[in-house]
């Protein structure tokens, strides 16, 4: 094993996780990035003696060595056309993600995983769950998209966590041959990343599915009881649809009782449901699993309000409740849990304008969410990589609630054609600070300005973070 080498494709959080952890375990692995890399990762690696290249993969380093595995890890920016995956394939070398690699090392006895993944709401959910599992006093780890990547985790202690939260992205998921969560939460299915995946939202949806796709009778399947797309895996019985866990299906528009029947209907029988109550006031949502007492919290009394997090705190508090905490501390996480940073986040109020921070809004269903919350008119910062955007389902919300639309990325023209004649005005910006004194020259008290770009990143930042960072210090410097 000493002399196995195995190649790791990408030199970001995720790849140097993974080397981390494969040299931990007797690999010797070599980190191929086509870029020129992040000067910190690239110290962690020379530092740990781990080969690495940088400026373009070669085969050398990937295919042509006698002692490599059949197998490599992906990193998930690298798509499943590149060039060398395809090379490696036709060289019959499987390709796998570093979730799936640190999911081999994750479990000893006792330890639990539970998995989050969805188009929206996925770092809410998990940062949910694990704040929920810290709060009853257990062991507790954050990882993957998060942040921190399951595999440094692993690499770090010196035994696995006995709680493992891991946010999951559809990239991740895509190389994944035996993952196996205890607890797999989809909160929904929506168009997203269609850049990746050649406009075609089925094969995006079959990515989220895997979460559930090694999944046994003994595990549990959080599902979205509204989300079409999920249901209809659910219900298929083609190749890699359906699941062998026990379901439990949520919903944040019928009562229990109207769950099961509509679920029934469609020949559907759900282990567990979770449901609302609209018509009583207070409004309450109630989960009822089997062999448990059934769990009831009013909806108003949620520290995360709005439409979109109900669904992500009823989700949250079903895997608490599969985990046998106690009720009264689900109830006190949830109306006690701090905001996620870059999530809707508030950042200040200078001369009665308000400055929010929704960064990691990186979809159009994202920015859906953070329009459709907001109360009063509307500075709306949004653009970066256009990811195959849909802009339609925005449109009566900017009508309705945008004065002014800036956008901060290089290639605006698809966002300003859309909305330039909804909007007060509209303008272009190449830096945070610029588009943050912008909006505050534009604003009159009781404007509110919202970063929510609807787009990734990538054409002026390195990532979301960075992005809301950048936002939060300019506000600061007013």
């Amino acid at each position: 094993m000493a002399t196995t080498r195995l190649p790791i494709l990408g030199a970001g959080e995720s790849g140097v996780g993974a080397a981390r952890l494969a040299l931990l375990h007797g690999f010797v692995p070599c980190v191929s990035d086509a870029g020129k890399g992040v000067d910190a990762k690239r110290e962690e690696l020379e530092a740990l003696g781990i080969a690495c290249e940088f400026n373009g993969h070669t085969n050398e380093a990937i295919l042509q060595d006698g002692k490599a595995l059949g197998w490599l890890v992906k990193s998930p920016g690298i798509p499943e056309n590149a060039p060398l995956i395809e090379a490696a394939r036709s060289a019959g070398i499987a390709i796998i993600s570093e979730v799936e690699f640190a999911s081999r090392y994750a479990q000893k006895k006792d330890e639990y995983v539970v998995a989050i993944t969805g188009a929206n709401g996925k770092t809410t959910t998990t940062s949910l769950v694990a704040a929920m599992l810290k709060d009853a006093g257990k062991e507790v780890a954050c990882v993957g998209n998060i942040g921190k990547s399951w595999a440094r985790d692993l690499a770090e202690r010196e035994n696995p966590a006995a709680y493992q939260v891991v946010e999951v992205s559809s990239f991740q998921l895509d190389g994944i041959t035996s993952f196996r969560p205890h607890i797999a939460i989809l909160l929904n299915i929506t168009p997203d990343h269609l850049d990746r995946y050649g406009d075609d939202i089925a094969q995006y949806a079959d990515a989220k599915w895997r979460i559930t796709s090694c999944q046994t009778p003994d595990d549990i399947l959080v599902l979205n009881a509204e989300d079409d797309l999920s249901i209809e895996r659910w219900k298929s019985s083609e190749k890699h649809h359906g699941t062998q866990a026990r379901v439990v299906a949520v919903s944040t528009r019928k009562t229990l009782n109207a769950l099961r029947k509509n679920l029934q209907k469609q020949g559907l029988h759900p282990w567990g449901v979770a449901g609302v109550d609209q018509s009583k006031q207070p409004q309450r949502f109630t989960i009822h699993i089997p062999h448990q007492k059934p769990f009831t919290m009013t909806i108003q009394e949620l520290a995360l309000q709005g439409k979109h997090n109900l669904y992500n705190s009823m989700a949250a508090s079903v895997a608490a409740r599969v985990l046998d905490l106690r009720s009264e501390g689900i109830r006190e996480s949830l109306t006690q849990f701090d905001a996620i940073e870059h999530r809707m986040e508030f950042v200040k109020e200078v001369n009665q304008i308000k400055f929010i921070n929704d960064s990691k809004a990186t979809n159009v269903n994202s920015a859906w969410f953070a329009l459709e919350s907001m109360r009063g008119p509307v500075i709306w910062i949004a653009g970066g990589v256009d990811k195959g955007n849909d802009y339609s389902s925005l449109m009566h919300l900017v009508t309705n609630k945008v004065d002014h639309l800036i956008c901060l990325g290089k290639k605006n023209e698809k966002l300003i054609a859309t909305f330039g004649d909804r909007v007060k005005s509209t303008h272009e910006v190449e830096d945070a600070n610029a588009a943050v004194q912008l909006a505050y020259d534009l604003g009159m008290p009781g404007h509110s300005v919202l970063l929510s770009p609807a787009c990734a990143s990538f054409d002026l930042f390195s990532s979301y973070e960075e992005r809301g960072h950048a936002f939060k210090t300019a506000v600061r410097g007013l």
